[in-house]
Order: C-alpha cells, then structure tokens, then sequence
C-alpha cells in the first residue's frame, strides 16, 4: 500500500506542477492598447514655401504618431514657468504635440537647432520657437504677419509633425 500511495502522490504534483505551468504560459502579454505610448523625440525644424501656405515641419525619431493641436493666443508662454515667450508676430498661435520631447532619457537634447528662429524666406510666418518641453509636452509658437488658417497634422515616413499656415 506504501508503494500506491507514493505513485498516487507523484502523480498528483506532477499533474499539479504541469497544471500550474498551464495556467502561467496562459497569461496574455500586454496588448499595444494597454501599453504606456512612446513618447516622440524631436530631431529636427524644417520650413518651405507652398503657393498658399507656409510649412513647418518638425522631424522626430521613429515610433508612434503623437497627437498635435494648436489655438491661437494674444501671446506666447514658456512652459514650466510661465514667462512670456517674446516672439515676432502680430498674429500667434500656440501649438502641442503629445507625447513629444526635445531630450533623450538622460536629459540631452535631441534637437541642437535653435530654440527661436525668424523665417525670413516664408510670406506668413515670421518666427518659430519651441516654447515648452515639459512632461512629455512639446509646444511651439508661430509668429504670423496675420492671422488666418492654420493646419496641423502628422506624417509617416519619416515621422514628422506638419503645420501649415495660411497666407
């Protein structure tokens, strides 16, 4: 009877164990929905000229499409302090791009252009300046001649963030 009850017993843990490596094998991996978003990493300012528009472009690494929008502003203010962001312009317009960042993980910029820029080739816009980098919020602020459209949108291949504006 010794014998039977030792079979029984070996049995018994080895169904338990391969039930248990079962159940842990079962568990789903975390979808793509659940996951935290990357957040983008700004490379890169470009501007152009289009028969009706002005375009700026902004170049980030590979990965998700941030979401963008913008408002238009009497003025421009720093992120994270609050100041003033002095900017040429009778015309403004404040946009966000999340989640999006100028730095690495370990706080060096990925993009070395410069913060303030006039666009003297462009009609409309007259000066481009990033004016927030603050928890995983990119803005930038359009200086304008005038105010009137103004389109932002996201692209793939490269990834960039586009912003038009109307003349």
């Amino acid at each position: 009877m010794g014998m039977i009850t030792r079979r029984a017993i070996a049995g018994l843990a080895t169904l338990l164990l391969s039930a248990a490596v079962v159940t842990v094998g079962a568990i789903p991996a975390q979808s793509a929905e659940t996951a935290e978003p990357q957040t983008q990493t700004l490379t890169g300012i470009r501007t152009g000229v289009h028969p009706t528009f002005d375009r700026i472009v902004l170049d980030f690494r590979p990965g998700f499409r941030p979401e963008v929008s913008y408002q238009f502003a009497d003025e421009l203010y720093e992120d994270g302090s609050g100041e003033i962001a002095w900017l040429t312009g009778c015309a403004f317009a404040a946009v966000q791009i999340t989640p999006a960042r100028a730095h690495d993980d370990a706080g060096n910029p990925t993009y070395l252009g410069p913060q303030k820029f006039r666009t003297r080739n462009l009609t409309n816009v007259m000066a481009v300046a990033i004016t927030g980098d603050f928890e995983a919020v990119l803005s930038v602020g359009v200086g304008m001649r005038k105010q009137t459209w103004v389109k932002v949108f996201t692209l793939t291949g490269p990834d960039r963030v586009v912003i038009d504006v109307g003349r």
